[in-house]
Formats: structure tokens, sequence, C-alpha cells
């Protein structure tokens, strides 16, 4: 084995790693790909020679990429409100991807990436490497041209907003989350305004990558819309967004909609909906219906 294969061999070692890192710090799967590919490009050009914890350099590299691409996303929103949804992952429930699983390792839910995505960038690179993925302030402080004390304090932060953020416990009960979501599209379809209501928590959160939707709370407001989105000429996909009970609604046999839901306490509490085709277009309908 020359030298080349054997780094490419010991890179595919830490690539789930580097992905899931990189995925929680941009909320972008084509990003995150991005990102881990310049890690690799830059092992092999510079090769392994002196690296004694090369898991550890490959995630700086890359925590280093995503740092930058967030404070450029900063200086260039996307979306004159601000409201940047991320990219769901999504499959199907009654099969289960070893490559998904380490992507959404520590229930990473796409509610929890929203938040994220209202962090600064140097908090969220704090949160997510201390917090996430353990990595000590010594390490983090470089990186954001920081002393280990001032990154203490950009994870601190963070964590109070996430907190502050934080929905009551999620039910982990699949069924019992598919039975809630089911219950919610059965109403909408039924025009049932009233069984809208009682399945959705009273300060139920809305979130929509449409720019006139935006956020929206409370369970009437949230019931209205869904009626009216039931209107559509279009049909449900069940599949697990982010490893919890979701949706893709499809249309002219396209993912027009992923619909995300958080359920606690037999609860709808959070409804996450992306519409963006920019962001659905990986979304394998087939891999989900075959």
């Amino acid at each position: 084995m020359d030298n080349k294969d054997w780094l490419a061999q010991r890179f595919e070692q830490h690539r789930a790693h580097l992905r899931a890192v990189a995925y929680r710090m941009l909320g972008s799967l084509p990003e995150a790909d991005e990102a881990v590919q310049d890690a690799w490009l830059r092992l092999s050009r510079a090769g392994a020679e002196g690296v004694e914890n090369l898991g550890g350099w490959l995630t700086t590299i890359v925590a280093r990429v995503c740092l930058n691409a967030l404070q450029a996303r900063k200086a260039r929103p996307e979306q004159p409100a601000g409201l940047r949804m991320p990219d769901p992952v999504v499959s199907r429930e009654d099969q289960t991807n070893p490559e998904q699983e380490a992507l959404l390792a520590d229930s990473v839910g796409l509610a929890l990436l929203v938040v994220l995505e209202m962090l600064d960038p140097a908090e969220r690179l704090a949160f997510v490497l201390h917090d996430m993925f353990d990595l000590p302030f010594e390490e983090i402080a470089p990186m954001v041209g920081r002393s280990p004390a001032a990154a203490r304090q950009l994870a601190s932060r963070a964590r109070r907003r996430v907190q502050g953020a934080a929905v009551p416990p999620i039910d982990q009960d699949l069924a019992r989350q598919r039975e809630v979501v089911d219950a919610f599209f059965a109403a909408g379809r039924a025009g049932d305004f009233d069984a809208l209501v009682r399945v959705l928590h009273p300060d139920v959160v809305l979130r929509s990558d449409v720019q006139r939707v935006g956020e929206q709370h409370g369970a009437t407001r949230v019931a209205r819309m869904a009626l009216g989105g039931a209107r559509r000429p279009a049909s449900v996909l069940p599949v697990l967004v982010n490893g919890t009970a979701g949706a893709v609604i499809v249309e002219d046999g396209r993912a027009a909609l992923v619909m995300a839901f958080t359920v606690s306490g037999g609860k709808i509490v959070e409804i996450d909906v992306i519409t963006d085709p920019e962001r659905l277009r990986h979304i394998d309908l087939a891999a989900l219906t075959g």
C-alpha cells in the first residue's frame, strides 16, 4: 500500500465524524460534504507526518472551514428576514442507514439545528465542538482567536440560547410520534379545524423558509394555515426527518415540501417546513417509496 492509499484509508476512518461536525456547524449537507472534502485535500497535500492526533487535526481543519463559511454567510445573508432553515436528513421509517445514524448521533433534530442557525458563528463553533463533541476549550480557543476562558464564555452564551429555545421533553416512541402526525394530516384532509387544534400544543411554533410565513405561533393560527395547505393537490409520504416522524409532501412527482414535527406529551409543539427546491432536490423519492 503506497502512502496516498494509506492516507485515504485513515481519512475514511474519520469521515463520518467529520461530516457530523460539519453538518452541525453548517446545517447544510452539500456544504458539509465540501468542508470534509477540503480537509481531505489538505491532508493529501500536507501528509500526516508529525501529526500525532489525526482525528483532532482533521476536526480542526473542518471546524475552521465551517467557521469561514458561517462568517461569509453572515456577511451575505441569503434571506432578508434572516430565517434560514437547515437541510433535512430524510429517511424511510422501516430501514436503518448507518451513514445517516452517524450523522444524526445524539439526537440532532431539525428543531435543534434551527436554533443553532441563530447563533453567532464563533458561538456555534464553541458550542458544537465542546457540548456535542467534548473538545476542550484549549483546542477550541485558537480556532476562534480567543483565550480558553473566552471560548468557554462563547459556549456558555450559546448554551443559554439553546436552552432558552428548548421544547418540553420529546416523545421518544416513534410509533406515538407517527400517530400524532397522522392525526394532524387526517384532520387537515377532513377540514376539521377543532381536531387540528386538539393535536397541536397551545403554544405550537411553525417555522418555514417561505418568506411571508416565517415563524408563526399558537394552535389557532397554525391550524388555519394547515387547513389552507391541505387544499393543495398533493400526497403525503411518511418519513423520518432527522430521526423523528415527518413527511414529504409530493406534488407532480417531486418533493414540494418537507415537514418535520416535534411531538411532546402527545401534542405537536413545533413544525418546521422546508420548501426550497435547492434543499429538496437531493431527496430520492424512489428510495423512500421502493
